[in-house]
């Protein structure tokens, strides 16, 4: 009876959606051009009408968006099983307030280490995040890192200087490298693969003090935004275990969210840590081109091109932690970014724009998070008394295409290769007859990847240098915006973390990081609270090439203004 009344609620609930959905369909986004919006002539272009047959194609996809979530919802029910509450208060700090206590002797490396810990054990049940780790031999160099400190051999201003994240443990994703954990991207034929060596930004940590603990889940391959996969399953959102945690760093961000660790790294290629920073409620930044290494991230990155695309990056639930560790990974090319210069906000130009302006199979950004965006210039307008400007760059609405088309190589390393670990190639074709009886190692996103790479753009065609032509031309208009002062305020995804699976009927919405990858720009991911489904909600700041510390500050900005990550469950 119960299941009864929920399915005629729910009827009731989705034919009204679909008749509004119908009724505005002609008037998509329409708001984004408001009368007296500040609109330089330089960069802003009017939206144009879309031909008939993509209106159509869009009517269609929203009505299957709104049918798939209300299944989902029937399916699920309101709301998954709420998170172990956070006892122990040692969760709640920051990496750099840890860093702190533990070189002036208020806590030690094992005390923090075994809150740490403990709290992975009691979490990991329920979220499925931690995939691998090495608590063992994390304790005994917290043993290590307290005898350091009692010994007296550096003062505490050395420490801070030498090793600022000495005792401090940190996690990272199953494609970055650590010194003898798994090390397999989700793939298959890499289960049984362990790290050999750090990678170079784990390294790097290592050497300032930071201590591996754990490695998290992420999705096939790292080329899906939703962390699921054969080897080690599917992992889940702490705010309800019925939605996504992003991906490819989904298991990092859900670790962070859930007060499991205090900061990691993750890699980034088409919103890889963006997206789970924003589902999860933690702060996550994309640094600029060319300025983390690479090393040690598998799947390494194919071309010169890709290389600039892909970055790993820092994360932690606090802005604060984020200037400090990108100085360290960033190692020589740190002097680029002048991380240590001053930023005075009042002097920083701010552009924003609330949507793509309608992208094709692309959800409309949520209320909630249109409304976070405005509270948030609103503050920055008022009382910084900073430049505000609303915009709208008409080429946001191709930024999948642009991504598509970007990524497109001369090297020819398949997808179906990159599922066989380079030994061979799959035969997608068997593979998603396998699927259907539950008989395939591969997820069916993989599978479905490896069937249709070879459709749309390709490499060295008109339609790629097409694109590559609109990447050119949208960073020109990027970069004659932003100038060395300004910064571009943007939603990070259209909607909170949708439920699982439901990704696949909503798989360009990655295009709202996506873009930012082939422009080669910085972007750091902010939560702004929660919004009234009780997910996290954000926005991403994005700045000039090697712009990464005005990202920062107004990261550090929002944080202090609007309270930043939220925890999912505190004892009182």
């Amino acid at each position: 009876m119960k299941l009864r009344e929920r399915l005629k609620n729910k009827t009731k609930s989705v034919l009204k959606s679909l008749n509004a959905c119908a009724n505005r369909i002609g008037n998509m986004d329409s708001s984004q051009q408001q009368p007296g919006s500040s609109k330089p002539s330089n960069f802003i272009d009017k939206k144009k009408p879309q031909p008939l047959m993509k209106t159509l194609v869009n009517v269609f996809h929203k009505f299957l968006v709104l049918l798939v979530r209300w299944l989902l919802q029937l399916i699920y029910g309101e709301h998954g099983p709420k998170m172990p509450p956070i006892r122990n208060l040692i969760l709640m700090e920051s990496a750099t307030s840890l860093a702190l206590k533990i070189r002036t002797r208020k806590l030690t490396s094992v005390e923090v280490m075994e809150a740490f810990i403990a709290r992975c054990e009691e979490i990991n049940p329920q979220l499925n995040v931690v995939v691998d780790q090495r608590y063992q031999e994390a304790l005994k160099d917290a043993e290590k890192a307290d005898q350091l400190i009692a010994s007296g051999t550096l003062t505490v201003e050395q420490l801070a200087t030498e090793k600022p994240f000495l005792g401090v443990p940190i996690s990272t994703k199953d494609c970055i490298k650590v010194k003898d954990l798994l090390h397999t991207a989700g793939i298959w034929k890499r289960r049984f693969i362990r790290g050999d060596r750090d990678s170079h930004a784990m390294g790097l940590m290592r050497k300032a003090g930071a201590i591996p603990f754990a490695l998290t889940n992420v999705s096939e391959c790292c080329m899906w935004w939703e962390s699921v996969n054969k080897i080690h399953g599917r992992s889940r959102n702490p705010y309800d275990a019925n939605r996504i945690v992003g991906g490819s760093s989904g298991g990092e961000g859900a670790l962070l969210g859930a007060a499991g660790s205090p900061f990691g790294l993750g890699s980034d290629i088409g919103g890889s840590i963006r997206m789970p920073a924003f589902f999860n409620g933690i702060f996550g930044h994309k640094p600029s081109k060319h300025i983390v290494s690479n090393d040690g991230q598998y799947p390494e990155p194919i071309s010169g091109e890709q290389d600039m695309f892909l970055a790993i990056g820092p994360m932690s639930r606090y802005a604060t932690d984020l200037k400090s560790m990108l100085k360290i990974i960033a190692d020589e090319n740190a002097k680029k970014l002048r991380l240590d210069e001053p930023v005075d906000l009042k002097q920083v130009r701010f552009f924003y724009q609330l949507n793509d302006g309608g992208g094709s199979l692309v959800s409309p950004v949520d209320l909630d998070i249109k409304e976070a965006m405005e509270k948030a210039m609103a503050h920055f307008r008022s009382t910084v008394k900073a430049d505000v400007r609303k915009v709208y760059l008409d080429k946001m609405r191709k930024s999948a295409q642009i991504w598509f088309g970007n990524m497109k190589q001369k090297e020819e390393i398949t997808f179906d290769a990159q599922l066989a670990n380079l030994e061979g190639k799959i035969n997608p074709y068997v593979e998603l007859l396998k699927w259907c009886v539950g008989q395939s190692n591969h997820t069916f996103i993989g599978i479905m990847t490896a069937i249709t790479e070879r459709s749309g753009v390709q490499y060295d065609t008109p339609e790629y240098h097409h694109m590559v032509k609109q990447r050119d031309e949208l960073l020109q208009e990027f970069t004659t915006m932003l100038g060395d002062n300004g910064v571009f305020i943007y939603p990070t995804h259209p909607t909170v973390a949708p439920y699982h699976n439901e990704p696949i009927i909503r798989a360009l919405n990655f295009s709202y990081t996506g873009i930012i990858n082939v422009l080669g720009l910085p972007s750091t991911a902010v939560p702004l609270g929660l919004g009234r489904e009780g997910l996290p909600i954000g926005l991403q700041v994005i700045g000039n090439v090697n712009q990464d510390r005005l990202c920062l500050a107004v990261a550090c900005e929002l944080e202090r203004v609007f309270g930043g990550w939220v925890a999912p469950e505190v004892l009182a």
